[in-house]
């Protein structure tokens, strides 16, 4: 057994609430957030071991071309501080990577890949005929009346065209950012927060000066309301819908994990960790249209072509000044790249990606710990990297 201090070239007690997202912290902590954050069990029918196989083709050594210089996708791997990567064709593993410090079986938190996974349990509510996307949020969650959630609808929240004064802000600790994770304990409590929960800090949030339905803008607070409005539609926990409806029919090898308030309610917006393979699957049962490998109906297809395809606005995105993606658009917690090849991706904080490229049948998830939460070289060439692997695998 390699000591903890050897491994990580820190101490366990050096890793803090106050610090866990930072580096060099976060390469343990991304991976071991239920000893920091209180977290639920999302479980899975049957855990088993995925093993690992490596690059048997050569995949990571193929060369990568980005901002005038050349490269290897391992090389790209590296710079872009990758702590696993699993590459499928057609359902089948052709190629993973691990850092020393990570396994097949090692959960890692997916930060607002988090938001996809809520957006195909709402999916699979609104299957089910329990959830109306253009009905008012306050239908199902009355308690927010006087916010700017209040004349919303669900379709506001699913596309993230929700006015709201309230600003992305990662780094802040002492504003409305900060105020929103410490209500969901992901910072230290500080005296005198106010009915420190979720529920409790998305009350207080109020509209913006436009109107709900205008350009994208993206606001993580959205997605916990979501979340609290699918849980009130379906009648179960978040993490119970999750485990019957989505992990277990998946197939999933080991539980997942997600971070919850004082009241049990689950950070929908950022808060699930799993495996690298089981991200995978997600993807692969996305590709597949809903299906989960073993042909189990799990999302409508409707819902799913929607969500990947046909759905979105582009006039939304453009409007946004949103550039990383050109021609990208946003639906139902899901980003539409805009490319010849339909790709589309989940996308997380610090480096999480979910590509998926339907035209070559590869799902590529990448798990990392970027110092950065934001950082758009780094997003630059990663979108360079799962595309050329795509190539390569195709």
């Amino acid at each position: 057994m390699i000591p903890f201090a050897t491994r990580y070239g820190f101490a366990r007690t050096d890793v803090r609430l106050d610090n866990w997202r930072k580096a060099p912290w976060s390469t343990w902590s991304f991976g071991h957030v239920r000893e920091l954050v209180p977290s639920a069990r999302i479980a899975t029918a049957a855990p088993s071991m995925d093993q690992a196989i490596g690059d048997p083709y050569g995949l990571l050594e193929a060369p990568l071309a980005f901002a005038g210089e050349d490269r290897t996708i391992a090389a790209a791997l590296r710079q872009t501080s990758t702590d696993a990567l699993v590459v499928m064709k057609n359902g089948h593993v052709i190629a993973d990577f691990y850092a020393p410090y990570m396994a097949p079986d090692s959960r890692h938190i997916v930060f607002s890949i988090s938001k996809s996974v809520t957006g195909l349990l709402a999916g699979i509510v609104e299957g089910d005929g329990l959830l109306d996307p253009d009905a008012p949020v306050s239908a199902y969650v009355p308690e927010i009346a006087g916010s700017a959630y209040a004349d919303a609808t669900v379709r506001h929240l699913l596309d993230m065209r929700v006015s709201l004064n309230f600003e992305e802000s990662y780094l802040d600790t002492t504003g409305a950012y900060g105020r929103y994770r410490r209500a969901v304990l992901w910072n230290p409590p500080q005296a005198g927060d106010i009915d420190p929960t979720m529920l409790g800090f998305l009350r207080t949030l109020r509209k913006g000066s436009g109107a709900h339905g205008g350009a994208f803008c993206y606001r993580s607070p959205n997605s916990d309301m979501l979340g609290l409005v699918i849980e009130r539609a379906s009648g179960q926990r978040y993490i119970d819908l999750a485990t019957e409806r989505l992990w277990k029919p998946l197939g999933a090898t080991q539980d997942a994990e997600i971070t919850v308030d004082a009241t049990g309610a689950a950070r929908a917006a950022g808060g699930v960790s799993m495996t690298a393979r089981d991200l995978a699957r997600l993807g692969e049962m996305m590709r597949r249209g809903g299906l989960s490998t073993t042909g189990q109906r799990i999302l409508p297809a409707a819902w799913v072509d929607d969500t990947v395809r046909t759905g979105g606005s582009r006039q939304a995105w453009q409007e946004s000044g949103d550039a990383w993606l050109p021609n990208g658009r946003y639906r139902n917690q899901w980003y539409q790249i805009g490319n010849p090849t339909d790709a589309f991706a989940a996308v997380g904080v610090h480096g999480q990606w979910l590509h998926v490229d339907p035209s070559a049948g590869t799902v590529i998830a990448k798990l990392s710990s970027q110092p950065e939460p934001s950082d758009e070289a780094c997003d630059r060439l990663c979108l360079a990297l799962l595309a050329e692997l795509s190539r390569e695998a195709a």
